[in-house]
């Protein structure tokens, strides 16, 4: 029996959080208290997770903590996770993860506590201006009011900061800067200096904001009432309050409200809002429906199949607010760097300021006037947020196309893959049988689909319903049968229309009617393409053929094309007999190993791991558990359950070949932001440095190449969330 003690976990969404030197000084502050033993912090989801002892210290004094760093907690919620820290879903923590969206955002930015403070700094410099200009004598001590109208707030923030553990913040190096400056004279250019800063703070605001809210949108899309049918009456109702197994309606126009299954109607269903289908998909009867799609033209009766706060969407965003707080190995590198990057950034200001004078006979203010601006250079903010925010945008932007990755490191594998290993049934397939071929012998092939209709009419069987599906699709009148018989592992028998007929395998209709050379010749053609043969007899006589296949999904062969394309290998992995599987392989373009077992794949995932190669494994998240876990990227391939969402590193939520495709090519697109940005974060620094140290620009320059560097990339990074198509 293990002694150790559980751990409670709080969730509270703080504002004002907007860069990485945020997260690092919160994770220092709450780190030291007692009775802590985790913090995760995710700026660009706004959430602060902490993991700690029941019996030790409170809620409030955590807020409070935070509070005193100059961030405000908008709102707690219970974390997702129970007691022991493991998964689970209680029914708090869902509604929370679903509705938090409109509590933090909405306000403009001279509504937020940023806002105002630019709004104040910059209406006290411009007082300090006109003073300046109107009595000259009083022109220093106007902008030293100026400056302290920012400054102090800033200062606040590096004092408690420093007391909790980050002596190296940006607010201690933009204080000693600024102090500094004043110190040498150069107060307006301090006042100068602090205003800047507080604007770039505000900007860095507002590129997050927007980088949250990409993701948070997706909850609006669901409507706030639903009309909910219940003792044969109508009555509108809150949508978050709706209960599985109730029924629904919905009118054509309107916004489905939950996750459901159709109990009756048909209609267009437009999921572009959630999947970015174009098209409108066709639904009927037991088909399943996404809250926040559209109902184009049919009302329809609606069973819903999950609550609000776990429904479809809900999910969506709580996988996406997860997996930010996961980071790729690049952050993790970043950070380490980060550590000893801004001591090591005070260390030479402090030397530039201080050498030249010393040994060279330098002038002091000069020198020290470097060193200040140094200091602002050196701010490794834009530095740090490089990764994150890339990263961030990039999950939104794919949760948003139904393309789940869970966290930055899946994100940053997944676009190394060079073999992607498929299952068949279900994944490059729909998963379900279709008929394929209708052939008339004796019979037309109207009388051949008409009968077999007649004979599987109520059965729930897939290849009846196969049958049934393309009786409806071409309006067949489906007469009447009597007597109807299973007969165990052979077919069906019945009386339709007063003659005796026969459907089932071609062995068992040889038993009862002659199979002549040339059926037998087209029942092998057909069975050589890897389809399922079945004979309907009529009156001792073969009166056709029905052909049945589990078809490749519509863009099963482009998906796969588009992999090869990207020069990666594909391979489908599958336990189902080889002239099945090489048919299939031949109509997409894969290669094949058929016949196997579970852990045949697991086997030959190993093997092309030895072979240096780089694995990932998709399948449809129920079975071959073994195979997935030893790829490198495992990615489920399904349609919103629990399973294809929890258990993969990845998920393909709608079900197309090509989202594969999708999640390479946005990984790729993903890392060449990163670089891009670290690239533009360093390059800028590395510019200023060098035209600061020779004296061709100060300090306002300075804080430029700091916050103009940080806006930047946050801004490079939210081009991720533009639609791409490959």
């Amino acid at each position: 029996m293990s002694d150790a003690a559980p751990t409670a976990k709080l969730r509270l969404r703080v504002d004002g959080m907007d860069c990485a030197s945020c997260a690092t000084k919160i994770q220092n502050a709450l780190q030291r208290m007692p009775g802590i033993s985790e913090v995760t912090v995710s700026v660009t989801g706004g959430t602060v997770t902490i993991g700690r002892d029941p019996n030790g210290v409170d809620d409030d004094t955590i807020r409070d903590q935070i509070s005193n760093l100059g961030y405000r907690v908008a709102r707690s919620e219970p974390d997702r996770n129970d007691v022991h820290g493991k998964g689970g879903k209680t029914s708090t923590g869902q509604h929370n993860a679903q509705s938090h969206p409109e509590k933090t955002s909405g306000r403009r930015w001279w509504q937020t506590g940023k806002g105002n403070l630019v709004i104040a700094s910059g209406t006290s410099l411009a007082v300090a201006f006109a003073v300046g200009k109107a009595v000259p004598a009083t022109e220093q001590w106007a902008f030293l009011l100026a400056m302290l109208v920012g400054l102090i707030p800033i200062a606040r923030r590096a004092f408690s900061a420093a007391m909790s553990g980050t002596p190296f913040s940006i607010e201690t190096l933009m204080s000693i800067a600024a102090v500094g400056a004043v110190v040498i004279g150069a107060t307006e250019e301090a006042a100068t200096v602090v205003f800047l800063f507080l604007i770039g703070e505000l900007l860095e605001g507002v590129a997050a904001s927007r980088a949250r809210a990409s993701i948070q949108d997706l909850t609006k899309l669901v409507p706030k009432t639903a009309r909910l049918e219940e003792d044969g009456q109508i009555r509108e109702v809150e949508a978050d309050r709706l209960n599985v197994g109730q029924t629904i309606q919905v009118r054509p126009g309107d916004r489905v409200p939950a996750d459901g299954v159709i109990l009756s109607g048909e209609s267009a269903i437009d999921e572009a809002p959630v999947t970015g289908e174009s098209t409108p998909i066709r639904k009927g009867r037991e088909a399943t429906l996404f809250a926040g799609t559209v109902n184009g033209d049919g009302l329809l009766r609606v069973r819903v199949t999950a609550a609000a706060a776990d429904n479809t969407i809900a999910r969506v965003v709580r996988l996406v607010e997860e997996a930010q707080e996961s980071k790729a190995p690049t952050e993790r590198f970043i950070d380490r760097f980060s550590r000893y990057y801004t001591p090591g950034v005070m260390a030479v200001a402090a030397l530039v300021a201080i050498v030249p004078p010393l040994l060279f006979g330098g002038a002091w203010s000069g020198w020290i006037y470097k060193g200040l601006a140094i200091l602002l250079i050196g701010c490794p903010c834009a530095l740090v947020i490089s990764v994150p925010a890339a990263i961030a945008a990039s999950l939104s932007a794919g949760a948003r196309r139904g393309l789940l990755l869970k966290g930055g490191a899946v994100l940053e594998q997944i676009g190394k893959i060079t073999v992607a290993c498929f299952d068949k049934t279900g994944t490059l397939t729909a998963g379900k049988p279709q008929v394929t071929d209708l052939v008339g012998f004796s019979r037309s092939e109207g009388d051949v689909l008409r009968f077999a209709a007649a004979l599987e009419s109520g059965s729930s069987h897939p290849l009846a319903t196969a049958i049934l599906a393309m009786a409806a699709e071409q309006q067949i009148s489906v007469p009447p049968m009597s007597n109807a018989t299973a007969i165990g592992g052979k077919g069906v028998q019945a009386t339709v229309e007063g003659i005796k007929i026969f459907l089932g395998s071609p062995n068992a209709a040889a038993e009862l009617a002659s199979v002549t050379a040339d059926q037998n010749a087209r029942i092998s053609a057909l069975n050589d393409d890897g389809k399922t043969v079945s004979l309907l007899v009529m009156d001792g006589r073969v009166a056709g053929a029905i052909a049945m296949r589990d078809e490749p999904r519509p863009d099963a062969k482009k998906g796969l094309r588009l992999l090869s394309d990207a020069g990666i290998r594909t391979v489908m992995l599958t336990g189902d007999n080889r002239r099945t599987a090489n048919a299939i392989g031949k109509q997409v373009g894969i290669d094949v190993e058929a016949e196997l077992l579970p852990q045949d794949k697991q086997r030959i995932i190993r093997q092309f791991q030895k072979e240096g190669l780089v694995v990932a494994k998709v399948g449809d998240g129920i079975n071959d558990a073994p195979a997935l876990a030893a790829a490198d990227v495992g990615i489920a391939m399904g349609g919103g359950t629990d399973v294809a969402l929890e258990t993969a590193d990845a998920a393909v939520l709608h079900g197309r070949v090509s989202d594969v495709a999708a999640m390479v090519d946005l990984s790729k697109r993903t890392m060449t932001n990163i670089r891009q940005n670290i690239a533009v974060a360093l390059g800028l620094k590395a510019a200023f440095l060098v035209t600061t140290i020779v004296g061709l620009t100060g300090l306002w320059p300075a804080i430029l190449a700091d916050t103009g560097a940080t806006v930047l990339v946050t801004l490079n990074a939210l081009r991720l969330l533009k639609p791409h198509t490959t």
